[in-house]
């Protein structure tokens, strides 16, 4: 943008806008204004659309079916016809343009008006653009398009990767480790957690109750997981499998103080879910929740045409075993040791599979009311 100022295009605005695959992003944005550096925005999805998209030139334009929307902001042929029109004109800017570049639809069959790039061009010169400047901006257009399909395509590749997988699954994938066997050794915490009354509640309660409650469990143990800095790898029905894995030269204490935080957090926040859903009449969520320490081998499994890049071990063996144990949250003494403040034993048990007793610890569920795991 600097550069077409310099050789006299009369660009002082200028917004770049493209969409995106996310669960939680919606919309991409880069915003340049003279003087200043670009601005990368974001924009969650919304059940329904802010005033200031519903009210926006890019709207009229996508939804228009044309490529190109000007408005002059200033003189005879002023036309402003657009709240952003108008704060711009305001500002004494002269000229709009917005220009669309749409994707073929194989980019996206299900909504093709929203599949390409938007770039807005805003000057502030007296006359505002003249032809050949609209024409030296349609020839950039183009060259944005090309890169910007790239990158768009790209991103989307991680972004659904990461989302399915899990980040650190996503990467190995996008790495090129995608062949049954592929994988590695790695030292990790495993946590498990299982819905109690999964069954009954699946046959009771209504469908969009049941997904509501579903998606409550979710947020409360695989949330907590993910920000404690966990991986969530799998949602097996209703279990859900994170792992906090080692790196490098890092010690155990290094995966088992976050885990244990995990734990502590999805304590307390399904006393907070359920006050909520209390509230609203609705049933509250328990759940079993375990963790094990151990060595783990991380990568594809399954057949060569449908793979699954997880987990497989005795250390998710003992986590899923521990779960079905008891309906107390409970932890392996490996993850125990490490923070002795949180955890009491329940003794010597026998888990299905695993030849010698192991001893048990309970979380102590007075600690969630105390300071997090150090």
């Amino acid at each position: 943008m600097r550069t077409l100022y310099s050789i006299g295009v009369p660009v002082v605005r200028s917004m770049l806008s493209w969409p995106t695959l996310h669960p939680l992003i919606e919309v991409e944005a880069a915003k340049w204004n003279r003087g200043q550096n670009v601005v990368l925005e974001q924009f969650a999805h919304r059940d329904q659309k802010s005033d200031e998209w519903n009210h926006s030139p890019f709207k009229h334009l996508v939804d228009s079916g044309s490529d190109v929307l000007r408005r002059r902001l200033a003189g005879n042929q002023a036309v402003i016809n657009f709240p952003l029109l108008q704060d711009m004109a305001t500002r004494d800017y002269t000229d709009y343009l917005a220009m669309i570049t749409r994707f073929d639809a194989a980019t996206a069959p299900t909504t093709p008006k929203k599949a390409g790039i938007i770039i807005s061009w805003a000057s502030d010169r007296a006359g505002g653009f003249t032809n050949s400047d609209i024409q030296a901006l349609r020839r950039i257009q183009r060259g944005f398009a090309v890169a910007c399909r790239t990158a768009i395509k790209a991103s989307i590749a991680t972004n659904i990767t990461e989302t399915y997988l899990g980040k650190q699954a996503g990467r190995e994938v996008l790495a090129g480790n995608i062949w049954r066997g592929d994988g590695a050794t790695t030292n990790a915490v495993i946590l498990y957690s299982d819905l109690r009354k999964f069954s009954t509640l699946a046959e009771t309660l209504p469908g969009d109750e049941y997904l509501t409650l579903l998606n409550d469990y979710f947020d409360d143990t695989a949330g907590s997981a993910i920000e404690e800095g966990g991986e969530v790898l799998d949602f097996i029905g209703d279990a859900v499998l994170a792992i906090f894995p080692l790196a490098g030269d890092e010690d155990n204490a290094s995966a088992a103080r976050p885990a244990s935080r995990a734990v502590s957090k999805a304590i307390e926040r399904r006393y907070e879910i359920n006050a909520d859903r209390r509230k609203k009449g609705l049933d509250e969520i328990t759940f079993g929740l375990s963790a094990s320490l151990g060595e783990v081998m991380f990568g594809n499994t399954g057949v060569p045409s449908r793979l699954s890049f997880s987990i497989v071990g005795p250390a998710v063996n003992a986590a899923a075993r521990i779960e079905t144990l008891t309906k107390d949250l409970n932890a392996t003494d490996a993850v125990a040791r490490f923070c002795p403040d949180s955890w009491e034993s329940i003794g010597l048990h026998r888990l299905k599979g695993i030849g010698r007793p192991v001893e048990l610890y309970r979380w102590r569920e007075d600690e969630v009311t105390r300071a997090a795991v150090a």
